[in-house]
């Protein structure tokens, strides 16, 4: 396939990522990371640097989009931020080190490994279209975690309180340490530690986890960058392609229920996982 076929491609699968990855707070890498190694075949650790550009597109998109529409809750994003950044340093440097190993199969099965833990925990959890009964802990009360938004669907203003911050910032820390090694993001992780965790409104998780995404890939790009793990070649088009699909997602969510944005994220972090392992064990 010629080179401008195959951006054009690649500019089409990264606008679905980027659609995909801002309704769900994935932010796109978890699809374009395989897409880009078993269809393209680029390098993994290449792929997880265009995959970091990827989300830093689709949080600068949808991110921007849902601060606009009040569903981001800015404090609790930074809050937290403070665990998912030295979390994508040190799973950067480890990519590095680990693909100059040439344990590319092993990372790809590690990450589906990762996506597939964190399906029963959401599964067990509530299923409320609102939290109830959230009792804010010592530190969410004094750093005041919490606010409210105003629901399209329910018709009415959704008020909340974050819950138990230090679960939250050890499941940050592994987020942000998934997010440098494997270029994701690690929304799947965010989002399960705000829903979960903090026991936020499922808007509210995935609006806060497409802010949070684009902060932790930047820490992870900017070691990559620096490695010399970065082609603009390949990280043109994803960009441009997941900021696209990006805003369309993020005009779409505000009217969603929360249980239906929580059963299509468990959806896509199903399959997703399933297909990681087949392909790093070969078997696709």
């Amino acid at each position: 396939m010629a080179l401008p076929e195959t951006l054009l491609l690649l500019l089409l699968i990264a606008i679905g990522a980027g659609f995909l990855g801002s309704l769900a707070g994935l932010g796109g890498g978890v699809i374009i990371v395989p897409i880009l190694i078993v269809l393209f075949h680029v390098p993994f650790v290449l792929a997880v640097g265009a995959s970091a550009i990827s989300v830093l597109a689709t949080s600068t998109t949808a991110g921007s989009a849902y601060v606009h529409d009040h569903l981001t809750d800015l404090r609790i994003g930074m809050f937290l931020e403070i665990a998912t950044v030295p979390g994508a340093l040190i799973g950067a440097s480890l990519t590095i080190y680990l693909s100059k190993a040439g344990l590319d199969p092993y990372l790809l099965v590690a990450l589906g490994g990762i996506l597939l833990l964190t399906i029963p925990g959401s599964l067990l959890g509530h299923h409320d279209e609102i939290p109830q009964g959230v009792v804010p802990d010592a530190r969410s009360r004094r750093l005041r975690l919490g606010g409210a938004y105003l629901d399209r669907r329910l018709r009415r203003e959704v008020p909340y309180m974050a819950a138990r911050t230090d679960p939250a910032l050890g499941v940050m820390f592994g987020a942000g340490l998934v997010a440098g090694m494997f270029g994701i993001g690690s929304g799947v992780l965010k989002v399960l530690a705000l829903d979960g965790a903090l026991k936020l409104p499922m808007k509210v998780s995935t609006a806060t986890s497409n802010f949070m995404i684009g902060v932790t890939a930047a820490a992870g790009a900017g070691v990559l960058l620096a490695a010399g793990y970065m082609n603009p070649v390949i990280a043109a088009p994803v960009a441009l392609g997941t900021m696209a699909g990006a805003y369309v997602g993020s005009r779409i969510l505000p009217g969603l229920s929360n249980r239906l944005v929580r059963y299509l994220f468990l959806i896509l972090m199903g399959a997703l996982a399933i297909e990681l392992i087949l392909r790093g064990l070969g078997l696709q």
